[in-house]
């Protein structure tokens, strides 16, 4: 279990350093991420692909992280708080002017030989076209 917490905790540190090289380390070859809106990808270069894309339209970090794990230690859940602000439009969604939005979201994970091996990730889709079209700029 607590190998397990470890492991999530670099994750999103890495990830809150902006770190993909060392966030991309932690996962395993055929990683399955599943987003809360799309198709599920699978493997690190499409894994990889996903966060060039969300870099270039958002800038976020996470707030608040709470890290729950079984008791084998073959899968955790994350709960935490995006901090963000939209940088450039993003396909389908409302149009970028640098707005800020602050949202509740939380990820499953599955643990495979030490490595990620399946994130899903779920947050009110809703509530963050709401903020974003309600403010102006950050």
């Amino acid at each position: 279990m607590h190998a397990t917490e470890a492991l999530v905790r670099r994750y999103y540190a890495a990830f809150n350093a902006g770190d993909r090289t060392a966030m991309l380390a932690l996962l395993h070859d055929q990683v399955a991420h599943d987003p809360n809106q799309g198709t599920r990808r699978i493997g690190k270069p499409a894994f990889e692909q996903f966060l060039a894309r969300m870099d270039g339209a958002y800038a976020e970090q996470l707030e608040d992280i709470t890290v729950m794990v079984d008791p084998t230690g073959t899968r955790a859940a994350a709960e935490f708080t995006v901090v963000g602000t939209y940088l450039r439009t993003d396909e389908g969604l409302p149009e970028a002017r640098g707005q800020a939005y602050r949202l509740p979201a939380g990820a499953f994970l599955a643990i495979e030989g030490g490595l990620i091996a399946r994130i899903t990730t779920y947050y009110n889709l809703e509530d963050w076209v709401r903020q974003v079209s309600a403010r102006e700029t950050a």
